[in-house]
C-alpha cells in the first residue's frame, strides 16, 4: 500500500522546531475551505558535523532517508548560535548553507567510498548510469525517476566510469535538491534583528523556498481561541476579540470571555508585529509551500458518485474524506490507499463515468472516485 507523503522538519536546537510541530493532527473544513491532515517527522539531531556522527548525527541521517521533502526551520532572530546555544548577533544564513552541506557530504562520503568497485561493476554489467546510481541512492529513499531527473537536468556527456570527482559532487547536489525539496522555515520574524537577517537569507536563496513565520504567535493565538478569549482561523491575518464582536453588532461578543488589560495589550502587540505586517503568523504558509512543492493531490474519495455523499447513516456531509496522493499517482495507488486489498470490481469518475485504474489524478481530473468492492 503506498505511503503518505513525509515531511521531516528540521533545525537546530532552539531554532522553534518543536513549536512549529505543535500543530493538530485531524482534518477541517470551516466555511467550505479543507484542511487535510500530512505526516510531519521531527528529524532530531541537527549539529554541525552531523554526517560525521556528531551529536545524534547518525540518528538524524537515518531519520532523514524517509523524508520525502524538508522545512528547515531557522532561528532568523540571531540569538542562538550553530548548537543552539544562547548568543547575539549570530547568523543564520550559515545556518541554511550547513544543513544543505551536512547532506551533501554525507551522500558524498558514502559513494566515494565505494567508488572504484561502483565504477567495476557498472562496465561489467553494461548497467545504465540510472541503475547504477539507483543502487546507490536507494538508501535515501530515492527512485529510479528521481535520478532520471538529476541526469537529465545535467546531460552528462561523459560515461559514468569517466566522471571526474567535480561531475560526481554535481551528480550528488542534483540528487539532493530533488530527493530533499526544503522550505525555509525563517522563524521569529517578530524579533529586532530579524528584518536584517531575513534581508541576507532572501539575496542567497529562491523566494518561492522561503516562508516567514511566528510558531509561537501561532501556538498562543491558538490556545487562545482553544480557551474562549478570541476568535481564530489558523493562518488567517485576522482574529476578533469580544469587544470587536461588540463593535461589529454582537451584544453578547460571541459568547468570548473577557480579557485583561495586560492580555489586550499582548494581543494587539502581535496584531502589528506579526498579522498586520506579514499577512499571518506563516506556520500554515509553510506547511502548504511543502504540500506545493511535492506536488501533492487532494483526491475525493466518495460513497454516492452523484451526491458526494460518503454513504454514513444519516449524514448529509459531502466530501467528507480527502487523501493527499503524490503527483504523477494512478486512480490504482488511490484505490490501495484508501480501500487496501480489497477486491475492486469497478471505478466511477465524477458524472458516474467509468476510470481506468492505470490513468493518473491531477487536480480537476479524477480527483473524484467512487471505489466499487467486488469481482
Amino acid at each position: 500500500m503506498p505511503r503518505d507523503p513525509l515531511i521531516g522538519l528540521v533545525g537546530k536546537p532552539s531554532s522553534g522546531k518543536s513549536t512549529t510541530l505543535n500543530r493538530p493532527n485531524y482534518g477541517a473544513c470551516v466555511n467550505g475551505k479543507r484542511s487535510v491532515p500530512i505526516e510531519l517527522l521531527d528529524v532530531a539531531g541537527l549539529v554541525p558535523g552531523a554526517h560525521e556522527g556528531k551529536g545524534l548525527g547518525n540518528k538524524f541521517l537515518d531519520d532523514l532517508r524517509h523524508a520525502d521533502a524538508l522545512i528547515h526551520v531557522v532561528d532568523v532572530s540571531g540569538t542562538t548560535d550553530a548548537e543552539g546555544k544562547a548568543t547575539r548577533g549570530y547568523d543564520p544564513s550559515v545556518d541554511v548553507e550547513w544543513l544543505r552541506g551536512e547532506i551533501v557530504r554525507w551522500i558524498l562520503g558514502n559513494l566515494m567510498e565505494k567508488w572504484g568497485s561502483i565504477k567495476r561493476r557498472h562496465v561489467a554489467v553494461k548497467a545504465s548510469p540510472v541503475d547504477t546510481l539507483q543502487s546507490q541512492f536507494s538508501g535515501y529513499g530515492s527512485t529510479s525517476s528521481i535520478v532520471a531527473r538529476c541526469l537529465d537536468k545535467l546531460q552528462l556527456k561523459e560515461p559514468l566510469e569517466d566522471w571526474s570527482n567535480e561531475t560526481i559532487l554535481k551528480v550528488v547536489n542534483t540528487f539532493t535538491d530533488e530527493k530533499f525539496p526544503t522550505v525555509l522555515a525563517l522563524n521569529k520574524i517578530d524579533h529586532p534583528d530579524a528584518d536584517r537577517n531575513i534581508a541576507k537569507i532572501a539575496k542567497q536563496q529562491p523566494a518561492d523556498k522561503i516562508v516567514l513565520c511566528s510558531a509561537i504567535s501561532e501556538v498562543f493565538l491558538r490556545r487562545l481561541a482553544k480557551q474562549g478569549y478570541i476568535r481564530y482561523k489558523e493562518g488567517s491575518e485576522y482574529l476578533d476579540t469580544r469587544e470587536d464582536l461588540i463593535e461589529q453588532g454582537d451584544p453578547d461578543g460571541g459568547g468570548l470571555k473577557e480579557m485583561d488589560d495586560k492580555l489586550k495589550q499582548r494581543i494587539e502587540n502581535l496584531k502589528d508585529m506579526v498579522l498586520y505586517r506579514f499577512g499571518s503568523t506563516g506556520v500554515v504558509q509553510v506547511l502548504t509551500r511543502a504540500a506545493e512543492m511535492l506536488g501533492l493531490v487532494p483526491v475525493f474519495p466518495v460513497k454516492n458518485i452523484h451526491t458526494y455523499g460518503s454513504g454514513a447513516s444519516g449524514s448529509t456531509a459531502v466530501f467528507r474524506d480527502c487523501v493527499l496522493v503524490k503527483k504523477g499517482s494512478t486512480v490504482a495507488d488511490v484505490a490501495r490507499k484508501v480501500m487496501g486489498d480489497a477486491p475492486i470490481a469497478f471505478i466511477e469518475g465524477d458524472g458516474g463515468r467509468r476510470v481506468a485504474e492505470d490513468q493518473v489524478v491531477s487536480v480537476g481530473k479524477n480527483d473524484i472516485l467512487s471505489f466499487h468492492v467486488g469481482r
